[in-house]
C-alpha cells in the first residue's frame, strides 16, 4: 500500500524530531561520562605493572570541558541534519579530538613528572570511549555533509595533525608513544612487511583464481575445494605448510638454493593466498557472468572475438563485481598477514606476539594499531574505486 502524506500522524512526526534528539542527548551523556568519570589514563611504576587509574578530571582538568563543550555545539548541529551545519559540526569535531588528545598527553606527563623513569601512562576506557565516539560523530558529520573528497581531505587532515601532535612531543608521555620510539625502526619495517606479505598474496591468490575460473568443467569440484579450505584454521593451515615446504626441501634439495625455507614469508604468503582464492575466485565467476545474453548477442553479431567480449563487454561490465571481490580478499588478507610471524615471516604479527610475550598491553596496540589502520584504509580506497565502477556503467 502507499502511504499518503495526509497518512502521516503527528505522532510519527513528533517521534521523528524527537528520536534523534534522544540519541544525541545520549551521545552527550557517554561522552562526559568518558571524559569525566572514567579512567582516561593508567600510571603505573613499570610497563608489566597494572597501575592506578586517573579520571579525566583528575589527569584533563579544564580540557574536558572544553571537548565536551565542542562536541556539545557539535552534535547540537548535526540533529539538525542541514549540510552546511554538518561541515560547521566536522570543523568543531576535527580540533576536539586533538584538544583531547594533547590533554591526554600533557596529563600523562604531568601525572609521571614525580615518577621513576620505568613508569608508563596507558590510555584507559574513558580515553577509547572518548575517541570513539568522538571519531564515530565525525564520520556521521562526513556522510551527512556529502561533500565529495571531504572524507578523504579530513582523513588527511586528521592524520597530518597526529603527525603534528607526535613530532611536537605532546605525546611524548603516553606509553604508546614510548614504546614507538623505543622500536621505531622496527614498525616501520613491519609495516613495509605486513603490506609485501598481503600483496604478495593476493598477487597469488589472484592468479589462482583465474586459472580456477577458466577450468570450467570442474567448477564444483573448485568449490568445494575452496570452500573447505575456509574451514581449515589459520594456524593449522600455516603448520601444515611449514610441514609440506620441510618435505619438499628435503624431497628437492636444490630448492635451497633459491632461498627457499621451510620458516619465512613463502609458507605464509602460500597459506594466506589460499584463504584468499575463494573471494577472488567467487568475484572472478560472478564478473563474467555479469552480462545478460542480449547483450553477448550483440557483441558477437558486430564480429568481436572471445578475447574482444571479455576485455571490452564481460570485465567492463563485471567490473564492480571484481573489485568488490578484490576489496574483501584485500582486507581478510591484512588481518591473516599477522599470523605471519607464527612461521617466521614478520610483519606486524611480530609486535603483537611480542606484546603477548612480555604482556605489555601497549606493545600489542603498538603491533594492532597499524593493522586496523591498514583495513580501514584499504577499505574505504577500494569502497570508492567499486563505487567508481558502478557509476561508470550505470551512466
Amino acid at each position: 500500500m502507499i502511504m499518503r502524506t495526509t497518512d502521516i500522524t503527528p505522532q510519527g512526526l513528533s517521534i521523528g524530531r524527537v528520536l534523534p534528539a534522544l540519541v544525541a542527548t545520549a551521545w552527550l551523556g557517554a561522552l562526559a561520562l568518558a571524559l569525566t568519570r572514567l579512567p582516561v589514563l593508567t600510571i603505573a611504576r613499570n610497563r608489566l605493572a597494572l597501575g592506578d587509574s586517573l579520571t579525566g578530571s583528575a589527569a584533563l582538568g579544564g580540557t574536558a570541558a572544553l571537548v565536551l563543550g565542542m562536541s556539545a555545539l557539535a552534535i547540537g548541529l548535526l540533529v539538525s541534519r542541514r549540510r552546511t551545519a554538518s561541515v560547521i559540526a566536522l570543523l568543531l569535531l576535527l580540533p576536539a579530538i586533538l584538544v583531547f588528545l594533547h590533554g591526554l598527553g600533557t596529563g600523562a606527563a604531568r601525572s609521571l613528572a614525580e615518577l621513576p623513569p620505568a613508569a608508563r601512562a596507558g590510555l584507559g576506557s574513558g580515553s577509547w570511549l572518548g575517541l570513539t565516539l568522538l571519531a564515530g560523530a565525525l564520520g556521521l558529520a562526513v556522510r551527512r555533509s556529502r561533500q565529495p573528497g571531504l572524507g578523504l581531505a579530513t582523513g588527511l587532515g586528521l592524520i597530518l595533525a597526529l603527525v603534528g601532535l607526535g613530532w611536537s612531543g605532546a605525546l611524548d608521555a603516553l606509553s604508546l608513544a614510548v614504546e614507538y620510539a623505543a622500536r621505531r625502526a622496527t614498525v616501520n619495517a613491519a609495516i613495509g612487511e605486513h603490506i609485501a606479505l598481503a600483496g604478495a598474496a593476493l598477487v597469488l591468490a589472484g592468479l589462482l583464481a583465474v586459472g580456477l575460473a577458466l577450468f570450467r568443467r570442474g567448477q564444483g569440484l573448485v568449490a568445494l575445494i575452496l570452500g573447505g579450505l575456509q574451514v581449515v584454521p589459520a594456524v593449522a593451515l600455516l603448520g601444515a605448510m611449514v610441514a609440506v615446504m620441510s618435505g619438499l626441501l628435503r624431497a628437492v634439495p636444490a630448492l635451497r638454493e633459491l632461498g627457499l625455507s621451510a620458516l619465512g614469508p613463502v609458507p605464509a604468503i602460500v597459506a594466506i593466498a589460499a584463504y584468499l582464492v575463494l573471494p577472488l575466485w567467487r568475484g572472478l565467476s560472478l564478473a563474467l557472468r555479469a552480462p545478460d545474453d542480449d547483450t553477448l548477442q550483440a557483441a558477437e553479431a558486430l564480429g568481436l572475438s572471445p578475447g574482444q567480449v571479455l576485455v571490452r563487454v564481460r570485465l567492463p561490465i563485471g567490473a564492480p563485481i571484481l573489485v568488490g571481490a578484490v576489496r574483501v580478499a584485500a582486507v581478510q588478507g591484512l588481518g591473516l598477514a599477522t599470523l605471519g610471524a607464527l612461521v617466521g615471516a614478520g610483519g606486524l604479527g611480530r609486535i603483537v606476539f611480542d606484546g603477548m610475550a612480555q604482556f605489555a598491553p601497549d606493545l600489542i596496540l603498538l603491533g594492532a594499531i597499524p593493522v586496523v589502520v591498514l583495513s580501514l584504509l584499504t577499505e574505504r580506497g577500494l569502497s570508492r574505486l567499486e563505487a567508481a565502477a558502478r557509476r561508470r556503467w550505470h551512466a
